[in-house]
């Protein structure tokens, strides 16, 4: 059983807020992070206006400010490669990275089928900014189970 603590969220839903926030914070030159279910919804975001995730002064926004936006730009890209590594017989596909010149998208797959997704300056670190989405990945890919994306999921709809 889960207990609902401050804000009505369970300690894990609040656990992964935190592992997010701490993903923002710790790393330079990242935007903004977004966890999209496998069907492309808007799970955890590092927008403040729709989660508990504090922003950075200073930092420039995601795309277009937006989480949603990230979102559907992962949800995107995981589908593509997904499809890609299908026709190619490549198995599963793990992380995909995208270089731009004025920035970086950054996808990697939690184990149930959800994704995580970065945006980062075009000058981060693109070693140290993979090592804190797995350590992420390892740490809340086995604590999404289906109640907590559930959860997830009602309490970004709330915060609209």
């Amino acid at each position: 059983m889960t207990v609902t603590g401050e804000f009505g969220l369970s300690s894990e839903a609040r656990n992964l807020h935190w592992l997010l926030g701490n993903l923002v914070e710790e790393v330079p030159g990242v935007r903004s992070v977004a966890v999209v279910s496998s069907d492309g919804l808007l799970l955890l975001s590092s927008d403040p206006a729709r989660n508990a995730a504090p922003a950075t002064p200073g930092r420039q926004d995601g795309p277009r400010g937006s989480s949603a936006d990230l979102a559907t730009i992962v949800s995107g890209i995981g589908s593509l490669t997904i499809g890609a590594a299908k026709l190619m017989d490549g198995g599963g596909v793990k992380q995909t990275m995208v270089a731009m010149e004025e920035g970086s998208v950054f996808v990697m797959s939690i184990s149930d089928g959800s994704l995580l997704g970065v945006h980062a300056d075009p000058d981060c670190d693109m070693s140290v900014v993979a090592y804190h989405m797995a350590l992420f990945v390892g740490r809340a890919g086995h604590v999404l189970t289906p109640e907590l994306r559930s959860e997830l999921r009602k309490s970004m709809e709330s915060a609209k």
